[in-house]
């Protein structure tokens, strides 16, 4: 396998070129593969006729010239070289104990494949002292790609993000989103240890990276080590080996930035770290109010959600959602732009083995977070029967305190045998506060809430035979998350004609969630491959949902609206066996699913007590074809049925925003849906060239939609349950390394499309289209000079139909320049260009951004600067569309500041 370094090329063509000659170049480097090019593959045998693994291949064209391509044989001796251009060539096989290896081969355009089996003799000898190093920037071995990180630093990098986004293969997204290929990591360690499960953004944003050493990719990982080469896994995860002066000492960071030109600006950070055999300790600190997100989605690291295939998953999709929430709108734009924050983090982190087969894992994480926010923009609401517009001018305060703990307990009680144990505990206090103008009135709203969670998770693993593991797990959850809501505003007159002297109102509202469950699961990895699982299992889930709106004048009650109350009591008992079987057939694997439910389902709403005690099955089959082993076709087909949510059941309104009321069904529901996936993959994600495309295809044959009535001042949104939803989606993503450019390529086209029917204002069912488009290019430079860049372009086009028609295109694009002049110093440009369409006649928005670093000391003391927003762009105007109109909305944005920096490393 031949890894190639991620690397990109500057466009110098304008952007209303680049759109057309985009799509024609991804056209050209998707149908690469079949230009004319021979593959030389093979097995590698010794004298006894049994495969050499790791046998080096390479190519030249004679034995002056330099070396065309190379490879290794895996652990089967297998071995593929290609080459592109017509000759003859010398393909040499060489590896440390076995005689060096050379044939002839002649490449023309007939022969696409040639295959050629080596025998390669014993090379006897003997030495006295032998000393080997190997100082490679990637190696490979059996499922784990080794990157140095030496090879890869530059000298900027401030965090393991930093370092992670040079990493062949390995992207990064702007909210922190680690990915190896097109697939998401399962965690990031550090030396075999994970501390943050899903949330592994707190790691990756904060640790520094001069401690690296190397990063290990994993592939085929398994959460549990029992599991290993019995379970069928695709999961991917990442592994952060430390220097060797780094083990057993203690050692960090301390970083402290403050700025100039700007009114208290600062950022503050520290890491503490000690990792030795028995007991590793690391410690993070992040203190700023320069909107940078020193957490990523805190909801992964406290409620990790894992696919249900899993073993030994349940629960992980049990959580409250709660009924009002005032939090900003997610913006296709950087979050930093726009995050007037004042933040805080702690995370104290901690493994211990105090006996050698007993390893106990501690967390304790503390975010303080406040965060301001500002948008106005005018809302336009047209349908048959309603057209009106809407101001809002709207300032928005968040304040949080969120305390999270975890413990985690292994216990190897043999070889084959352990015992695992998880406890969490989430305390989390918001206040958010807005001041909003809507139609000239002033209006001001408070949210005050909280949220306890309690999880508890018992997982026993026994490996009873070598092929055969037994999982029993259990586990309770227990959350609860009030609220208070409270608005000095009655925009409701027309909802309540004879309350006339109400002028303000609230809402209390307590969701309640207990969940139990137990699993047994036992995978049978049969001799030839094939795979036997069988699970059976008892989950039960109890939903408390309270919610009073009251109107008052003043302080003084005036009205609890009848049909704006709700008491709903919603408990599920689903009682299930599910049975998989996975065949191999040469190089077609097919599986077959087939899960069984029995659902006893209770619901009181109002004091009518309802039972229903659903069956159903839901099936699925799915074939892997590996053409060979540059092709790959994995499909999948399902059917299944869902039971009801908690928020889609209650019976009465409930206040969901200033002027909004949604409500329930107020019965039982079963939703089925059919789901077709087809994957085609050409290469790997480690090849020069890999490419990559998925077609989805959902048909809901019921589902919740909504009848709205919409009035200027409210909005009441009543579910119905109607039939037939589509879904269609299609990717294509392509990375190619163009290695006379020294530059990597990153291209990607998709196009999804949804039908489904609502209906507005009590009318008939009406058509809702929308079409969405999106494609783009990256480019990255690999250069070994003082120079480097990364450029990317992205357009999206949306587009919704139903009496009338909507669409926009907005493009994003940004060129970033690195200069790292020597190893003591260097310095960056970032720059964006945003342009949004049907806004300010196509308005384009500029960013640009310096930092810069000076070493004082190797590895010691940095000095640094920083100015953010150099253009002083102050706000920016997005326009948006839905099913009943559109909107044009302005964002306030952090002004230009700039922030001296000091850093010391020990």
């Amino acid at each position: 396998m031949r890894i190639v370094m991620i690397v990109e090329k500057m466009l110098n063509y304008s952007l209303r070129r680049q759109s057309s000659r985009i799509l024609l170049l991804f056209i050209v480097l998707s149908s690469s593969f079949s230009f004319s090019q021979t593959t030389i593959k093979g097995t590698v045998f010794n004298e006894q006729n049994k495969p050499i693994p790791f046998v080096n291949v390479f190519a030249k064209k004679d034995s002056l010239s330099s070396i065309l391509n190379y490879s290794y044989s895996d652990n089967q001796g297998k071995f593929k070289i290609t080459i592109k251009k017509e000759g003859s060539y010398d393909v040499h096989f060489s590896i440390l104990g076995f005689e060096t290896k050379i044939i002839k081969i002649d490449v023309t355009s007939s022969n696409v494949e040639v295959i050629k089996n080596i025998t390669l003799q014993e090379k006897s000898f003997s030495l006295e002292e032998v000393i080997i190093t190997a100082d490679k920037a990637i190696s490979v071995k059996k499922d784990t790609v080794v990157f140095s990180a030496k090879h890869f630093l530059t000298g900027e990098e401030q965090s393991v993000e930093d370092l992670l986004k040079k990493i062949p293969g390995i992207s990064v997204d702007d909210s922190g989103t680690i990915k190896v290929g097109n697939q998401e990591i399962e965690k990031l360690m550090v030396d075999g240890d994970d501390f943050f499960e899903k949330g592994y953004k707190v790691l990756s944003k904060n640790m520094p990276t001069h401690p690296i050493e190397k990063i290990e990719v994993l592939n085929n990982f398994s959460n549990n080590k029992l599991l290993k080469n019995i379970e069928i896994s695709d999961k991917v995860a990442l592994n952060l080996t430390l220097k060797e002066k780094f083990k057993n000492v203690w050692f960090g960071n301390v970083d402290l930035h403050y700025g100039f030109g700007s009114e208290n600006t600062y950022e503050s950070r520290f890491n503490l770290a000690s990792f030795g055999k028995k007991n590793k300790y690391f410690f993070i600190g992040n203190f700023n109010n320069i909107g940078y997100d020193a957490v990523g989605d805190i909801e992964n690291l406290i409620q990790p959600f894992r696919s249900r295939d899993e073993p030994a998953t349940i629960g992980d999709n049990q959580r409250i959602n709660n009924l009002l929430s005032l939090n900003p709108p997610f913006l296709s734009f950087k979050k930093s732009r726009t995050n007037f924050n004042n933040a805080e983090l702690a995370s104290l982190n901690a493994i211990f083995k105090p006996i050698k087969h007993l390893k106990i894992k501690s967390l304790a994480f503390f975010n303080w977070d406040e965060t301001n926010f500002f948008q106005n923009g005018i809302t336009t609401v047209n349908t048959t029967d309603s057209n009106f517009s809407n101001t809002e001018d709207y300032q928005l305060q968040n304040n949080k305190k969120v305390g999270f703990g975890k413990i985690d307990l292994t216990y190897d009680l043999s070889k084959t045998k352990m015992l695992e144990a998880t406890t969490k505990f989430n305390s989390g206090n918001f206040n958010d506060n807005s001041n909003l103008v809507f139609n000239g009135n002033s209006t001001i709203e408070n949210l005050d809430y909280q949220n306890t969670l309690f999880d508890q998770k018992i997982n026993y693993t026994d490996k009873f035979k070598n092929n055969k593991v037994l999982l029993v797990t259990g586990r309770f959850i227990d959350e609860k998350t009030p609220q208070l809501y409270k608005i000095n505003q009655f925009f409701y007159q027309d909802l309540f004609p004879s309350t006339t002297n109400a002028n303000n109102s609230q809402q209390r509202s307590d969701i309640k969630m207990q969940f139990t469950g137990i699993n047994a699961h036992v995978l049978d990895r049969k001799s030839n491959g094939d795979l036997l699982e069988l699970q059976v299992g008892n989950e039960f889930t109890k939903e408390e949902l309270t919610s009073q709106f009251s109107l008052f004048n003043n302080n003084l009650l005036i009205d609890q609206p009848v049909g704006y109350q709700n008491q709903t009591n919603y408990n599920v008992n689903n009682l299930y066996v599910k049975g998989k079987y996975r065949l191999k057939l040469n190089d077609v694997s097919i599986t077959g699913n087939l899960n069984v439910h029995q659902l006893f389902n209770s619901l009181q709403t109002d004091n009518v007590r309802q039972n229903q005690s659903p069956f159903f099955i839901n099936p699925s089959i799915s074939l892997d074809w590996e053409i060979n082993d540059n092709n790959k076709i994995t499909s999948s087909f399902s059917k299944n049925t869902s039971n009801a949510k908690t928020q889609d059941v209650y019976s009465n309104f409930v206040l969901t925003g200033f002027r909004s009321f949604t409500k329930g069904t107020g019965s039982f529901n079963q939703l089925s849906s059919s789901n077709l996936v087809v994957n085609y993959q050409l290469g790997d994600w480690s090849d020069r060239f890999f490419a990559n495309t998925f077609f989805i295809y959902n048909k809901n044959h019921d589902f919740f939609s909504t009848n709205t009535t919409i009035d200027q001042n409210f909005v009441q949104t009543e579910k119905i349950l109607i039939q037939d939803r589509e879904f269609l989606s299609i990717n294509s993503t392509l990375d190619f390394y163009l290695k006379k450019l020294a530059t990597n390529l990153k291209a990607n086209i998709s196009y999804s499309k949804s039908e489904f029917k609502n209906s507005i204002n009590n009318g008939s069912l009406r058509t809702v289209r929308s079409n969405n488009y999106n494609y783009g290019l990256e480019l990255r430079s690999g250069f070994k000079g003082i120079f480097n860049y990364h450029f990317g372009t992205k357009w999206t086009t949306s587009e919704i139909q139903t009496n009338i028609n909507n669409v926009f295109t907005n493009n994003v694009s940004f060129l970033d320049a690195s200069f790292v002049i020597n190893s003591k110093f260097n310095f960056q440009l970032q720059s964006e260009r945003y342009d949004f369409g049907n806004v300010d006649n196509n308005k384009a928005y500029y960013f640009l951004d310096f930092d810069m670093q000076y070493k004082l000391s190797e590895q010691k003391i940095t000095l640094g600067l920083s100015a953010k927003n150099l253009l002083n762009t102050k706000e920016f105007n997005t326009f948006s569309i839905n099913d009943i109109g559109s909107s044009s909305t302005t964002y306030r944005l952090l002004p230009r500041y700039a922030i001296l920096k000091l850093g010391y490393q020990f």
